[in-house]
């Protein structure tokens, strides 16, 4: 794959690579704003993309999908210029963009660039209809969360040994 895809069919060949048991990339490609806009969402570097891709469904999101059911990917991947994009409508104050700086965004959002640490990494906003229906009846989420606390991680931060992606469920 190495190089960014420049035929659709290429784009489509990427989009179906499986990330994990439940997980393809294509849902991770999705932007409103790089749809309304008209701007690419496509991956530089795809093999990166993936390989993250792989570890945030792997060790983060098939647990979690496993534990409370099905997990709706809200945002995940942005390119560049999607992320610059939309950072550039949030410092003017433009309702409904919310992107950081892309250098605050590489390992994260931007998943197919390295940190300035040399670090790799993905994240993903999701929902989990289960967990939502719950929390908009009222109840309190750390009841529905079996006393565990939501809490954000990445691969350099170390739960029980393990390494995580994005956001996942750490002890109380």
């Amino acid at each position: 794959m190495t190089r960014r895809p420049m035929t659709v069919s290429a784009l489509d060949a990427l989009g179906r690579v499986r990330l994990s048991r439940s997980f393809f990339l294509r849902e991770f490609l999705y932007s409103e704003v790089a749809a309304l806009h008209g701007i690419p969402n496509i991956p530089d570097d795809p093999d990166l993309a993936v390989m993250v891709g792989r570890r945030l469904c792997e060790d983060l999101l098939e647990p979690l999908q496993a534990t409370f059911g099905k997990v709706v990917v809200r945002s995940a991947y942005r390119s560049c210029a999607v992320n610059g994009f939309c950072n550039d409508q949030q410092r003017a104050g433009k309702a409904g963009y919310s992107c950081a700086s892309n250098e605050a965004s590489y390992a994260g959002h931007i998943r197919d660039r390295r940190d300035a640490q040399g670090f790799a990494g993905a994240t993903a906003c999701i929902v989990i209809p289960w967990f939502a229906d719950r929390f908009a009846a009222g109840a309190d989420w750390r009841a529905q969360t079996g006393g565990r606390r939501l809490a954000g991680a990445d691969w350099r931060a170390q739960t029980g040994g393990r390494r995580l992606a994005g956001a996942g469920l750490v002890g109380a």
